[in-house]
């Protein structure tokens, strides 16, 4: 009365076989009769055979899983390698006003970007002169200024695109801040609007003409070392 009443389950089953181990080993016979449809066909095929399809596809998902780690691994050791040399460029360069040329052409280089430009202020006054210097209006230094991160996303008829040596072919852009001290040690001994005056402030422009080079879901960790190693070489204009 209480098994029509209370009726086993299929989890009353799973329950069981969880909880009873040596169950098959008890009934080894049953392992030879029970069949499965096969999900890549139309065959049925026994327990152990169907078994053994999950472990391939187990495995095959841990080889795919496995060949993305190395890939991720290898693109990374890529950009790591191409970083190195761009910063051996910089630490090459003699003359101070080269910098600023040699960011951006070793970029486009080591990196493969289309279009880089660059500009920087709050330099020495003897720098004024030079393309890096110039065409930089109030409304780019508010920009930069706000910039807490690198900026990737598409052209929206930013000013700095102007910079470029062919802006109307620019569909996505990177702009990264950057900002560094001169002497950081002397600063405690000065006044606070002193020190402000001791900040040199840039943007460095990539661009390219994929949409897609630079979108906003991106990660900028690269971009962001890139501003900090530029922004270290170029104190020199100071």
């Amino acid at each position: 009365m209480n098994n029509a009443i209370n009726p086993i389950t299929e989890d009353d089953i799973a329950n069981f076989l969880v909880n009873t181990p040596d169950f098959f080993e008890r009934h080894a016979a049953l392992l030879s009769t029970v069949r499965f449809v096969n999900p890549h066909g139309q065959r049925a095929v026994s327990l152990q055979e169907r078994q053994a399809d999950m472990l391939r596809e187990k495995i095959r998902a841990l080889e795919h899983r496995m060949m993305d780690m190395i890939r991720n691994g290898s693109d990374n050791t890529v950009l790591s390698d191409r970083l190195h040399r761009w910063s051996q460029s910089l630490l090459n360069t003699q003359q101070p006003s080269n910098l600023p040329g040699v960011i951006t052409d070793e970029i486009q280089h080591h990196f493969m970007v289309p279009q880089v430009a660059i500009r920087v202020w709050n330099i020495d006054a003897s720098y004024d002169i030079e393309p890096f210097a110039m065409g930089i209006s109030e409304e780019v230094k508010t920009f930069a200024a706000g910039l807490a991160a690198p900026f990737c996303g598409v052209n929206a008829e930013f000013e700095a695109v102007q910079w470029l040596p062919h802006p109307h072919e620019v569909q996505s852009l990177a702009m990264i801040p950057l900002r560094s001290t001169t002497r950081p040690w002397a600063l405690e001994t000065e006044t606070s609007t002193h020190a402000e005056d001791k900040t040199m402030v840039g943007l460095l422009v990539l661009a390219s003409p994929d949409p897609q080079r630079f979108h906003p879901s991106m990660g900028t960790d690269l971009l962001a070392r890139m501003g900090e190693l530029a922004s270290a070489a170029l104190t020199r204009l100071r």
